[in-house]
């Protein structure tokens, strides 16, 4: 069995689900009461992907208050993908991601100097009171670099296995576009030696 190692960061501003949504995905279960992240917690999940390759997400909660944001790059060192999320009831936090994302592109990169593949979550979509259109999610999306978006719901469950899934797919597919040449996905039963038969496909 092939295991690989990968870091995923989660952000975006405070209240908007990070903490929950981790834990809705790592745990299994919901609860409505949460202290707020002081700097980054800390999260690790098992993902089958075949019957002979799984991958080991270190899941990064990085915490969304102003004061915490200037220590992002440390936290950012050798991410191979990223959630940022909103609160589809709060546009402040919508319009936040554009920063979010930028922040990103200029702490982090992939080793092949190309931006860190990212998904946006607009998350809370099981609120009546929703102020973001899924018209105006899809051109942010478009036009911030982000490969795809997806609406969650951490209380109902909706597409938190799946947004992750789907963020493993593609992390996973820019590692095996590299030039061959380049460093695989960090494998974590990887011989010591010369490294033969390395690489995700």
């Amino acid at each position: 069995m092939t295991e690989y190692l990968l870091k995923v960061l989660v952000v975006g501003d405070g209240n908007v689900g990070k903490s929950s949504f981790v834990n809705r995905y790592v745990n299994g279960y919901f609860t409505k009461t949460y202290k707020m992240t002081v700097g980054v917690d800390f999260s690790t999940k098992l993902l089958p992907l075949t019957d002979t390759e799984k991958v080991r997400l270190q899941l990064w909660d990085i915490a969304g208050q102003e004061r915490f944001i200037s220590m992002t790059r440390i936290y950012y060192k050798g991410a191979s993908g990223c959630i940022v999320m909103f609160d589809v009831s709060s546009n402040s936090s919508f319009l936040s991601c554009r920063q979010w994302k930028q922040d990103l592109d200029l702490k982090a990169r992939l080793p092949s100097g190309e931006p860190v593949p990212c998904i946006l979550l607009a998350n809370k979509c099981d609120l009546s009171c929703r102020v973001v259109s899924a018209k105006s999610i899809d051109s942010f999306c478009k036009g911030n670099g982000f490969f795809a978006w997806m609406e969650t719901s951490v209380k109902d469950n909706k597409n938190i296995s799946e947004s992750i899934r789907r963020l493993v797919e593609e992390m996973m597919s820019v590692q095996c576009a590299r030039n061959p040449m380049e460093e695989a996905p960090l494998r974590l039963d990887a011989p010591p030696e010369d490294g033969s038969g390395a690489g995700c496909c």
